[in-house]
This record gives C-alpha cells, sequence and structure tokens, in this order.
C-alpha cells in the first residue's frame, strides 16, 4: 500500500493522479475534509482507502506493510503566524511520521519548500542559505534540519523536496493561495484584465521573477524517487529558470486570445516578506540521475488552462 498524506490537496492530488497512470491504486490518501470541496480532487481518482490525518498516526498499524510514503500534507498558508499550530501540524506530524517510517523501512518523501530560502540570493540546498520569513517558511526549514542530521545513519529512503512556485490542476480549492495563472484565469473571464503588481526591490513593473514549476512535473519526480530508493537527501524541486509575472500573464492572454494588464501598487504588509527572484539549483536533483525537462510556463500554463476549462467544476 501506498501512502499520500494530503491526498486531497493540490501536489498530493496529483501524485495520486500519476501513481494510477502508472497503474497503481492502492493508494491510502490521508487528508483532513473539514473543507470538504477538496473531495472534487480525489473523486476521478482510484484508491484503496482514505483516513482522517488526525486518526492516522494511531491507526498505523491496521494498514499491514506499506511500500511508501509521500507526505505531503501541511498547512501551507504564509500568513499564518499561530506558532503552536503551524508547528505541530508541519513539524512535530512529520516527525512521527519519519520516525515509523525509518522505524519499518518504508520509502519517506515529503514536501519541503523553497520558502527557507526566504530573501535569500542562493537557491542551492545549503543551511547557510536559509533566510525563511514566516511561520510557514521556518516550520519546513526546521523540519528539514531535523532530517538532515537522521540521513546519513537511515537505512531506508528519506527525500525532502523544495518545490518552487507550482502552478496547475487541482488547486482550485486553495483560494487565496492558489497560484498567479489561476487568479490570472479567473481575472481574464471576470473583467478582461489581468492585475499584476508594480515593481518592487528593483525590478520594473510585473518583472519580478520566480522559478513557476508545472504540477505535472513535481509529481513525475516524485515517482521517479519512489522508483529510486537508493537516493536519499533534500533537493530543489523547480525547473532551474526562472520567468517573470509577466510572462504568466502573457501565457494567459495568449490562451484567452484577449486581455490587458494592469499594475497595482505594491502591498505595504508583503513589503520586507516578499520573494522578488526565485530560482532552484537543481544540480543535485539532476545528480541523481533524473533527467526530464521541466515545461516553460508558456508550455505549462497552456496545458493547465486547457485542464480548467475542460473541468467547469475546477
Amino acid at each position: 500500500m501506498i501512502v499520500v498524506t494530503g491526498g486531497a490537496g493540490f501536489i498530493g492530488s496529483n501524485i495520486v493522479a500519476s501513481l494510477n497512470a502508472a497503474g497503481h491504486d492502492d493508494i491510502l490518501v490521508v487528508d483532513d475534509l473539514t473543507d470538504g470541496t477538496k473531495f472534487i480532487n480525489i473523486a476521478d481518482l482510484q484508491i484503496l482507502d482514505y483516513v482522517d490525518k488526525d486518526d492516522f498516526l494511531d491507526r498505523l498499524s491496521d494498514f499491514g506493510p506499506l511500500s511508501a510514503i509521500f507526505h505531503q500534507g501541511a498547512c501551507s498558508d504564509t500568513t499564518e503566524w499561530n506558532g503552536r499550530f503551524m508547528l505541530d501540524i508541519n513539524y512535530e506530524y512529520s516527525k512521527l511520521l519519519l520516525h515509523y517510517s525509518l522505524a519499518h523501512g518504508v520509502p519517506f518523501l515529503y514536501a519541503s519548500s523553497a520558502s527557507v530560502y526566504g530573501d535569500g540570493k542562493v537557491f542551492h540546498e545549503d543551511p547557510a542559505n536559509e533566510r525563511p520569513l514566516n511561520m510557514y517558511a521556518y516550520s519546513k526549514a526546521l523540519f528539514d534540519r531535523y532530517v538532515r542530521r537522521l540521513v546519513p545513519g537511515a537505512a531506508s529512503q528519506v527525500v525532502g523536496l523544495r518545490y518552487f512556485n507550482v502552478y496547475g490542476p487541482r488547486e482550485q480549492h486553495k483560494g487565496k493561495m492558489a497560484s498567479v495563472a489561476w487568479h490570472f484565469d479567473r481575472q481574464i473571464g471576470e473583467s478582461g484584465t489581468v492585475r499584476l503588481f508594480e515593481g518592487c526591490d528593483g525590478y520594473g513593473n510585473g518583472e519580478q521573477r520566480r522559478d513557476f514549476v508545472y504540477v505535472a512535473d513535481v509529481a513525475d519526480v516524485n515517482l521517479w524517487l519512489g522508483e529510486h530508493p537508493q537516493v536519499s537527501g533534500i533537493f530543489n524541486l523547480g525547473t532551474g529558470n526562472s520567468q517573470t509575472f509577466n510572462d504568466v500573464a502573457h501565457a494567459v492572454i495568449d490562451f484567452h486570445g484577449h486581455g490587458d494588464i494592469e499594475y497595482i501598487p505594491f502591498p505595504d504588509h508583503l513589503k520586507g516578506r516578499y520573494q522578488s527572484y526565485t530560482q532552484a539549483d537543481v544540480s543535485a536533483l539532476r545528480a541523481t540521475g533524473y533527467e526530464k525537462a521541466f515545461r516553460t510556463v508558456e508550455q505549462g500554463v497552456g496545458e493547465y488552462l486547457a485542464w480548467l476549462h475542460r473541468n467547469d467544476s475546477a
């Protein structure tokens, strides 16, 4: 049995979809469906069972031998400042699941985040480059540091993946935390105008740069690593090439065949807490032997919006 925590969430449900496409349906989805609208992310997928995240750890022995755990469950709200809550969900829960995996020899692949780099300019997997700007980022950095102490002596696979700016299908439930591609698509439909921030940190209007990575590429990396249990470590997962928010806006406009761009004042509450530039150093990931190319913004956004407009419920 394969476990996917956060399996009804954005990246988790895409991993489940990719597992299905690879012929796997012996999947246990772990999540919190208090927000019942997330059910749509797994309604079309084949799974063996579902269990609530609050019951999962106590029931681990009920599920028999596990072949892998893809731990994607987390509180990913970067505006959440309740540190006790954030560390309980993202740190303590992850530690318990990690130790179970190590004790039972189960490959453990978990979601970290590029947010650990904060306002740094070097995106290489080294603690010296970590400058978290919020509790979410700190919770992820803290768990990565904990993992680093255990990996050298681990007898089974442990992999952390620092996701950069992921976008794509099955993210609609995230609301304000959904990708800019999702928001831009909605804005075109509502008003015909895409709204971008004015320039900041020395960047021109809409010229802030991020490493935008398509969620299907993220799922591909997860599955590939799951098939290579000899690989352990913490790796960046981005394309290795940054693109501008203007690039995303133009990709959305090109898909629709119309639209304008409006630049709005940069919000005061984000000043000093905003990553104006990210670009993954993927040399460590490539050194594992992973060779598949990543989609550009133009390729990924076009594919994503085609999916969105085929699925009215999204």
